[in-house]
């Protein structure tokens, strides 16, 4: 049994391991350059040469295509092993800081071997230290423990991997597969039932479905997203050259070629993102770039955390602007670590839906939000199918159009949380905290006394077509009644006669929720982490 040591947990360096983790990830791209080469190469014979020999080495050159495309999801894999090591030692390290420190409080010192003694200097007696030496004793042997288990773990996986290599990495899973939007748990069953040759086989060779399912554990949708990445990125520069091919290209076309734009500069800075060993380690868990493009991505890994967090945008969110949407869920996330590092958060960025593109009429329609419901459903039920060890505490937020979407999927589907926070709302499709299926008292609300969303009043059957018609500004305003707690979609969440827990947000407008200094920030995080 591996053992880790006081001094070796105290100069553990969990950066270190996730940069070794990421150097292993980033050999993908020099497998997909090799098998393009063979491609290129295969073609290349066909076109000049014929008969048995031709036909033989043909074969040949594609079983070495399919062995490399069977090694790309290990490299992955083996990075996802390590960032996992790197986490838990850094739960581990954060752990034993906080038993020096108590020891430190109680007059004692722990000497290089992790001993715990009275502190001479400090002349406290030694048959008085007693109890607060075996509190601290008990945390450090917490903490240790926490390391070598974490060692043990990423030893078994990596040795799983080697022995694979041996063996042979992927073999195909004998027919059936689950049918697009099927329950989370029937695909658990399912996935748990095939061997780890099979399990590699349909991340290599089926990636589309994979990625998709919820259900299936997020370190193989990772996998299996990461794999796509470049055909993703193909896809958006294939529309960029038709777009391009049509001479005048009009006023249509011009605003498609800026949206294609965009949706690139937003891809690729999700993939630099994706590849960078700085903070926690980014999992693929959904990505489509059509229309707006949609994204599902994880900060820390969802299966293995204490808290979970999901992020749900709202009006104009989509792949373009995803490296902002993930940066506010990666400041909460940020906090989490401050006020408990003893602890593993993770937060997910859930934009799986078609958000609103405009203020008017769309965002003024609950009708996004309602097609929404089933999926954000359906994602929140995997990930508690897919989580190893006790269930983790689920958070879901709302922003803006985003809580709507939350608030409707949890009224009208129900959703796997253990609370929900709702910031900058236009209200969330209920007239009370109780309609929302949640633990009494975990239902939270903000809104910045600047946000105007607080001017988004109902107008009545009679004057919607008016809103709809009016100016922006006028549409944000509402109607000249602007008295009372109603909103676009309901009572206000913020109110305190919603029935929810409201806390204080500064100044900083629709979007300031997550600016530095902001109380709203802690707030959210406390709330993540149950506190």
């Amino acid at each position: 049994m591996t053992t880790i040591g006081y001094r070796q947990l105290w100069a553990a360096d969990p950066g270190g391991w996730r940069a070794a983790g990421a150097a292993w990830a980033g050999l993908t791209g020099l497998v997909d350059r090799r098998a393009d080469g063979l491609a290129g190469a295969g073609g290349r014979l066909r076109a000049d040469w014929s008969g048995g020999a031709a036909v033989a080495a043909d074969t040949r050159l594609a079983g070495l295509r399919d062995e490399l495309g069977s090694v790309a999801p290990a490299l992955i894999e083996a990075d996802q092993v390590l960032a996992e090591l790197a986490g838990r030692l850094a739960v581990a390290k954060a752990r034993l800081a906080e038993a020096v420190a108590l020891a430190d409080a109680a007059g004692l010192v722990v000497d290089r071997s992790g001993g715990v003694h009275a502190d001479p200097a400090r002349g406290r007696p030694t048959e008085r230290a007693g109890p607060a030496a075996a509190r601290v004793a008990a945390a450090l042997r917490d903490a240790l423990d926490r390391a070598g288990a974490a060692d043990r773990t990423a030893a078994d996986r990596l040795d799983e991997l080697a022995r694979a290599a041996g063996s042979g990495w992927a073999s195909p899973p004998p027919s059936g597969r689950p049918a697009p939007g099927a329950a989370p748990a029937l695909v658990r069953a399912w996935w748990h039932g095939l061997t780890p040759a099979q399990r590699r086989w349909l991340v290599g060779h089926e990636p589309t479905l994979v990625g998709r399912l919820d259900g299936v554990p997020v370190a193989a949708r990772d996998q299996a997203n990461r794999l796509r990445l470049g055909a993703r990125r193909e896809e958006l520069l294939a529309e960029r050259r038709r777009l391009l091919a049509r001479v005048p290209p009009g006023p249509v076309a011009s605003a498609r070629l800026h949206g294609v734009a965009a949706r690139l500069a937003g891809l690729d800075g999700l993939t630099e993102r994706l590849a960078t060993a700085r903070g926690p380690r980014a999992y693929l868990l959904g990505l489509d770039p059509a229309g707006e493009g949609r994204v599902v991505v994880a900060l820390g890994d969802p299966d293995h955390a204490d808290r979970v967090l999901t992020h749900v945008p709202g009006t104009t969110a989509g792949l373009d602007d995803a490296p902002g949407e993930l940066g506010r869920a990666a400041r909460v996330l940020d906090r989490c670590a401050a006020l408990a590092p003893g602890e593993r958060s993770a937060a997910v960025l859930w934009l799986d839906y078609d958000a609103p593109d405009l203020l008017l009429p769309e965002a003024a329609s609950a009708s996004q939000a309602r097609d929404a419901g089933p999926a954000l459903h359906r994602f929140q039920e995997g990930l508690r199918a897919s989580h190893e060890g006790p269930p983790a505490r689920q958070t879901v937020l709302g922003h803006s159009y985003g809580s709507l979407v939350v608030g409707m999927a949890a009224r009208e589907h129900g959703l796997a949380a253990d609370a929900l926070v709702f910031v900058g709302s236009p209200g969330v499709g209920a007239a009370h905290a109780g309609e929302l299926g949640v633990p009494p008292g975990q239902v939270w609300a903000s809104r910045a006394p600047d946000d105007v969303i607080q001017l988004a009043r109902p107008v009545g059957e009679l004057g919607r077509p008016a809103l709809l018609n009016a100016a922006p500004l006028a549409a944000v305003l509402g109607w000249p009644d602007r008295t009372g707690h109603e909103l676009w979609f309901g009572h206000d969440p913020a109110d305190a006669g919603f029935g929810g827990r409201v806390f204080a947000s500064g100044r900083g407008g629709h979007s300031g929720y997550w600016n530095q200094g902001n109380p709203a920030l802690d707030e959210m995080a406390r709330v993540v982490l149950g506190r």
